[in-house]
């Protein structure tokens, strides 16, 4: 079983600068990719902002700036600092995570149960 935990989420209001979190754990493989991803009402699901095991990094270009994603590989947890949040930036955010079972000889995509964020006054 293999948990993603997030935390950080709630009502933040424009300009603000919450953090958020994603702990895996349980029988989770090698990590490679970790990410997170946000859906608002009515929208697809879209990528935010996605880190490499080797320290490659890519943002959407809506957030390019603002947000800042890293991981810790040592508690397997990725963070998302964001900053300067805009009412547009109002989602559910979705952690991602890609790791390789080796008894299994596969990769995984999991995901975040997810954490509301509310931009608002």
């Amino acid at each position: 079983q293999v948990q993603l935990v997030e935390s950080g989420g709630g009502l933040v209001q424009p300009g603000g600068s919450p953090r958020l979190s994603c702990a895996a754990s349980g029988s989770i493989g090698e990590i490679y990719t970790m990410g997170w991803y946000r859906q608002a009402p009515g929208k697809q699901r879209e990528v935010v902002a996605v880190i490499l095991t080797s320290g490659v990094i890519n943002y959407a270009d809506s957030v390019k700036g603002r947000f800042t994603i890293s991981r810790d590989n040592t508690k397997n947890t990725v963070y998302l600092q964001m900053s300067s949040l805009k009412p547009e930036d109002t989602a559910v955010y979705y952690c991602y995570v890609v790791d390789y079972v080796e008894k299994n000889g596969a990769y995984y995509s999991r995901w975040g149960q997810g954490t509301q964020v509310t931009v608002s006054l």
